[in-house]
């Protein structure tokens, strides 16, 4: 019998994957002088991640896609003396839960390093510990701006900001004459920065502010009296900022109601979770993408990340390939690092990763809040499901 992709990432998902602490920095300094010469380092990895709930496909996949590529960084450096061992619990797309899984990782799991957080809320928790702890937290997904700034030297990021992103949107509809956008997102966390995001890159180019906002709070049900008032502002393009259910809902009623405009999207919504809600309605829809095309084969990092999939029960997905990326820069800071790193080389290391080539795709792990040399693609998708771009 086939299984569903879901079913597939659910039962990758549901056990904790590759391998085998940290209350102070101190005592994981004393742990390693204790390590006899030349035995094998374990570095473990420790992710909170939405398996379950309202983010799951795209925790899943991006999940799936991380243990990929450890998998098979373990199998090609079994000799060489490091290792990684890939912690993921469950958070359900909860930041409390998000922030006390950071505590246990890094408190009786002793991870060395939390990574891979999904979601605002759940990386600012991740953020927090780590600081406390004095360990980085790398490679957070949809993380607010605000973690870029001088006050977080201990996150390293691998995509790109929410700023990023909004000004590769807002470029866009300016080229093709769009001047009168609407805003419609989340009420949360992730919801929120992106607002200021958008409106931070409408100012920047100097065009006109948001003709219509609106934050939703009732998950995945968009209130008719809001998407009234976003209509009634006539906008040409509407920007979303939201989970897929959301996102298909608002797009859905719209559509129904007459809307003939422009829909545009954040990449946090996933392509595939989005299809699986609008199924053919997902015509037209423009969503921003900050890795390549996960069929884009001929970038060497797509070519690697293909391969690993043909060995597995995975389905390739920009997630999965983002989560994949990650993974990779992670264990590159480590091996630069060397097997008797301490948190503060580490973070050194990483620190000097800003032009890192991961095979034909280069990442800044120190960017600041705009990093212009980043590619961030646009893609359209039809109702068939294939993608444009």
């Amino acid at each position: 019998m086939m299984l569903s992709r879901r079913e597939l990432l659910n039962r990758a998902g549901a056990t904790v994957l590759l391998g085998g602490g940290l209350t102070a920095a101190g005592r994981r300094v004393h742990a390693q002088a204790a390590r006899p010469a030349g035995a094998p380092r374990t570095v473990i990895l420790g992710q909170s991640v939405p398996l379950t709930g309202a983010a799951s496909e795209i925790g899943l996949a991006f999940a799936a896609g991380c243990r990929l590529y450890a998998t098979q960084f373990n199998d090609d450096n079994a000799a060489a003396g490091i290792q990684l061992k890939l912690l993921q619990l469950d958070d359900g797309y909860d930041a409390k839960r998000a922030a006390a899984n950071a505590r246990n990782l890094l408190a009786n799991d002793k991870a060395d390093m939390l990574f891979g957080f999904v979601g605002t809320a759940s990386s600012e928790s991740g953020a927090v510990a780590a600081a406390q702890q004095g360990t980085v937290l790398f490679a957070p997904f949809a993380a607010a701006d605000t973690l870029r700034g001088a006050a977080h030297p201990n996150v390293f990021h691998v995509r790109p900001s929410m700023a990023d992103e909004a000004i590769k949107i807002v470029r866009h509809c300016a080229t093709v004459a769009q001047s009168r956008i609407a805003f419609i997102g989340d009420d949360d966390a992730m919801g929120r920065a992106a607002l200021s995001a958008v409106e931070q890159a409408l100012a920047d180019q100097k065009m006109s502010p948001l003709v219509a906002k609106a934050l939703v709070r009732t998950a995945g049900k968009v209130p008719d009296a809001a998407l009234a008032a976003v209509q009634q502002a006539s906008p040409q393009a509407v920007v979303l900022v939201s989970l897929s259910d959301t996102t298909a809902d608002a797009i859905r009623k719209l559509r129904q109601a007459g809307y003939g405009g422009s829909f545009m999207a954040f990449s946090i919504v996933g392509i595939d979770p989005l299809y699986a809600a609008l199924g053919k309605d997902i015509r037209g829809i423009v969503i921003s993408q900050v890795v390549p095309s996960p069929r884009s084969s001929g970038i060497p990092i797509v070519k690697e990340y293909l391969a690993a999939i043909d060995n597995s029960d995975q389905t390739a997905s920009y997630e999965g390939l983002e989560g994949f990326i990650a993974t990779k820069a992670a264990a590159e800071a480590i091996r630069r690092a060397g097997r008797g790193f301490t948190p503060a080389a580490l973070q050194r290391v990483m620190a000097g990763m800003t032009d890192y080539d991961v095979g034909g795709f280069r990442i800044n792990l120190r960017p600041g809040l705009r990093d212009p040399q980043r590619t961030i693609d646009l893609i359209s998708i039809t109702a068939d499901g294939r993608v444009l771009r």
